[in-house]
């Protein structure tokens, strides 16, 4: 039977004697003392907006189908499987594309940044790298590579790369957040859509505020994991599993295939590929030894070797390894004049439209093919609970889904993005899509631990040591915000920014600015400049942050506790406490450029029309009325 999302009761006929009664039995049901006389009876009653969404019959039930309707249902139903399954694969696609753009726009700059070891060294400072390399670059596991490499050639100790994870760790999670803008034309569907995305990115934060002090005066995953290492025999294994490019890389690598190999060139500081082009134009090489003239540089090469002068310059007959290119790749990309910058711009905006196209299809199929009985299932399967006493084993069972999935698919920004629309609709309550996504980020680290496993013998340790560290830093911030229900703070604000996301729009957009590029680049900027100024400005910064936050607390709980001028924030000026100052500006200067719009294609703006319609009437209530 086939069924539709709908967020709130049909209102009540106030006038209809037998409803209003009905709504008094229901009010005191519920201890309220309101009577059908008292006007306060009329109000309806205020839903939680963050409630699972009710489900209404629309149409005819299977049994009230004739037989052409039955197998018109069923083509329909197939239909909309093979296109929600292909939508899914060119947003799978899009995303590994998108990898690539931005590779191509900022990976050399990415791999100069690593190659300075008197920046990474600051703790801060290699975690804002971390958090900015991942959105550039829009891989985990190729930042995670880019370290590990660093750590196996030398050039990066273990500890300074723990912060570098950490950051790598926050990064990964910008991805989720700007799907759930896909939902922002209905304020329940981007409540439920923003909050389920910020939920990963609150737990991100909020685990590094702690461990990362903890692990600056302990160190205690650094030796812990070494720990591990030392009492383990481990040896070299296979390559990772690689599930999910096995399906995508027929198409990918038909657009676009890149030599990843030059960003850890440029990090570890090979001057050689700096002037490489990230580009692969060769698939098929062959390395083979040849003698050759080499130039000696130094002259105590003759010593162990027979040299020879020319006119010009002193010659060694030495063994050399040569490239041999056997075949050509054959993507659109290959042997192309244009610079990497450009190709770069060209994928990032053909990705980013694909990439939307396909998440709005994907919303629009799923919100007509998750109806009725199918609706219910899913529902019932992913927020249902376990009964008493092993209720509380339902979201480690959703940690355990989460991680599975996310080695399935081998991307954690690919399933936290997946599962994005189905909290907005609705299907996947808050609650249990913050298990799904701690379970996430432990099954990325797996990934990256087989990958390690995978490395030569001689840097096996090292970067085997990278790989537990995430382990262990993501399985910390599950004792830490999940094991005891109380701490789960990631909750209840992502709920906090969800409400201020569904009346305020355009404060998703500034959420993502802050947390992902001003905020990093502000502290990465301070860093550069030392001590003394990170903690001389960002110090007061944050007691203040602390501050605000403890008195907005006491405020709610225990208001008598608080001196008289601290019980509500009106003392100040209003733009300092509310949203609702900021708010109308945007609104104004956007009427002011639908004004000017419109005047310049010679018609009234709407709100001219409205002011020409407000001056018709004389009546206060239709006044306000109309200003609602």
């Amino acid at each position: 039977m086939p069924f539709s999302r709908t967020q709130s009761a049909p209102p009540l006929n106030l006038e209809d004697p037998a409803s209003c009664k009905a709504s008094q039995s229901q009010g005191s049901a519920r201890g309220s003392s309101l009577t059908c006389d008292d006007p306060e009876a009329l109000t309806p009653l205020e839903e939680d907006p963050w409630a699972m969404p009710q489900l209404q019959q629309t149409g005819p039930s299977w049994g009230e189908l004739d037989c052409a309707g039955k197998l018109l249902r069923v083509f329909m139903g197939i239909l909309k499987g093979v296109l929600l399954v292909g939508c899914l694969y060119f947003f799978i696609c899009s995303l590994d594309v998108l990898s690539s753009a931005f590779q191509l726009v900022g990976g050399k700059v990415a791999g100069d940044i690593f190659s300075d070891n008197a920046v990474l060294s600051n703790p801060m400072a290699g975690l804002v790298i971390g958090v900015l390399l991942t959105i550039l670059v829009q891989s985990s596991s190729t930042s995670s590579s880019i370290v590990v490499s660093m750590v196996s050639s030398g050039l990066l100790t273990v500890s300074a790369s723990i912060p570098i994870v950490m950051g790598v760790n926050v990064g990964t999670s910008v991805t989720s957040t700007l799907v759930s803008l896909a939902h922002s034309g209905d304020r329940n569907e981007f409540r439920r859509a923003f909050g389920g995305s910020a939920v990963h990115g609150l737990f991100n934060w909020l685990t590094i505020i702690v461990v990362l002090p903890i692990e600056l005066i302990s160190g205690y995953l650094l030796h812990l994991t070494n720990a591990i290492i030392s009492s383990f025999h481990i040896q070299s294994g296979k390559d990772a599993p690689d599930i999910l490019k096995v399906l995508t890389e027929p198409l990918t690598l038909l657009i676009i295939q890149l030599d990843k190999s030059v960003i850890s060139g440029i990090a570890t500081g090979d001057p050689e590929s700096k002037n490489k082009s990230l580009i692969l134009n060769w698939c098929k090489v062959q390395e083979t030894v040849v003698l050759k003239n080499v130039s000696v540089t130094n002259l105590t090469e003759c010593e162990s070797h027979l040299c020879f002068t020319t006119e010009n310059q002193t010659l060694v007959l030495k063994n050399v390894s040569e490239k041999i290119n056997l075949q050509l790749c054959d993507h659109v990309f290959v042997n192309t004049s244009l610079s990497d910058i450009a190709v770069g711009f060209i994928l990032l905006f053909g990705s980013l439209l694909v990439l939307c196209t396909c998440l709005v299809l994907i919303v629009k199929l799923l919100n007509s093919v998750l109806q009725g009985q199918i609706a219910q299932v899913i529902k019932k399967v992913l927020n249902s609970d376990l009964p008493y006493p092993f209720g509380w084993v339902n979201g480690y069972l959703a940690i355990l889904v989460g991680a599975v999935m996310t080695f399935i698919v081998q991307s954690s920004s690919v399933f936290t993005s997946a599962i994005t629309p189905l909290i907005g609709m609705g299907v996947i309550s808050l609650e249990r899509a913050y298990p799904l996504c701690l379970g996430s980020n432990v099954g990325t680290t797996t990934t990256a631990v087989l990958a390690a496993l995978a490395s030569p013998a001689e840097s096996l340790g090292s970067a085997l040591q990278v790989a537990l560290i995430h382990l262990f830093f993501n399985l910390t911030g599950i004792l830490l915000w999940y094991v005891v229900p109380v701490l789960r703070l990631p909750i209840p604000i992502a709920k906090v920014f969800g409400d201020i996301t569904a009346k305020y729009r355009w404060f998703a957009g500034l959420y993502v600015l802050l947390s992902f590029i001003l905020l990093p680049l502000s502290v990465f900027g301070l860093s550069l400049a030392g001590w003394p100024v990170l903690l001389g400005v960002g110090g007061p910064i944050l007691l203040l942050i602390v501050f605000s936050i403890v008195v907005t607390f006491c405020q709610r709980r225990c208001p008598q506790c608080l001196p008289p001028i601290l019980r509500t924030w009106n003392f100040l000026p209003s733009w300092a406490h509310s949203l609702e100052p900021w708010d109308r500006l945007l609104s104004s200067c956007c009427g002011f450029c639908c004004r000017c719009r419109c005047c310049r294609q010679g018609q009234p703006s709407a709100m001219d029309t409205g002011a020409k319609e407000l001056q018709v009437y004389d009546n206060p209530t239709v006044l306000h009325s109309l200003e609602l």
